[in-house]
């Protein structure tokens, strides 16, 4: 089928591009269990979705709770999000022994789902900075940002954190003092960095910009399309192309160019174009 032919395309761009990047990708090591958290397993069905903060993933671990509830769960969007992002309600791959894993990684049907890069991190920005109610991320994030980057900042602002400008978070994002420190958040953490598509080869790689279609294409694949659709929503609020051109306006181009490097290998590897609003030096 043409979408079976679209997703084999989008397989081959991966290996590709980790082909083109090996070198950079430092050889290929050996994944840790630490490195699978990401990785959540469906046993009945042999299913295996690695999960992209601010790619439809709480929709996808509803879903996933469906799956694996046996019965408990026939509606997703009966589920509440904050459950749905419960660790212990899904089981992830760091959580059985090395041969299990092995196992599972050659026979189950393995899928992730990406979105244009910038548009998640714009995304990321302004659910985890903008919104009021994110008091932790304000605090554990937020506070370090404005400390780091901003001149004269007040007191109050030094303590909650709840004011970062965007200009402010790139900044943070490209400081190499940053990832030195401590990995990203995995909000604005590379898909790459998140879901190893260069040392798991996945079956299948949804994109946001399809999400309806693609969805539905691996439930059917997974043989529970004839009770399962995934949930559709047309969310106002939601980061659009417009939206992220905007945001990036006031980026220096030469903070453009830094923040497209720590992003590259998404932008390669899923086939999006450097984007248009881009100045890069």
């Amino acid at each position: 089928s043409n979408t079976a032919i679209l997703h084999q395309i989008r397989r081959d761009q991966v290996t590709d591009t980790c082909r083109a990047n090996s070198v950079s990708s430092r050889k290929r090591r050996v994944l840790t269990p630490n490195d699978l958290k990401h990785l959540v397993v469906d046993e009945d069905h042999e299913m295996i979705y690695c999960y992209v903060p601010k790619v439809a993933c709480t929709n996808w671990k509803r879903v996933m709770m469906v799956l694996t509830g046996r019965g408990k769960y026939s509606d997703p969007m009966e589920i509440p999000a904050n459950e749905a992002h419960v660790s212990s309600n899904l089981k992830t791959l760091n959580q059985y022994s090395i041969p299990e894993i092995n196992h599972r990684l050659k026979n189950y049907m393995k899928f992730l789902f990406v979105r244009e890069p910038f548009e998640r991190l714009v995304s990321a920005y302004r659910n985890k900075f903008t919104q009021k109610y994110n008091t932790s991320f304000h605090k554990r994030y937020g506070t370090k940002i404005v400390r780091r980057q901003r001149k004269n900042a007040t007191q109050e602002a030094l303590r909650k954190g709840d004011d970062v400008k965007f200009e402010e978070f790139v900044a943070y994002l490209i400081d190499p003092h940053t990832q030195r420190e401590e990995p990203f958040n995995e909000h604005w953490q590379t898909v790459y960095s998140l879901c190893h598509p260069c040392h798991i080869h996945y079956d299948l790689i949804g994109k946001y910009e399809t999400l309806e279609e693609d969805s539905n294409y691996i439930l059917q694949l997974a043989g529970v399309g004839s009770y399962l659709k995934f949930p559709t929503y047309a969310k106002s609020t939601r980061t659009t192309d417009e939206m992220t051109t905007e945001f990036f306006q006031n980026i220096s181009s030469e903070h453009q160019t830094q923040l497209y490097e720590v992003y590259k290998l998404d932008f390669l590897m899923f086939n999006y174009s450097v984007p248009s609003y881009l100045k890069l030096e």
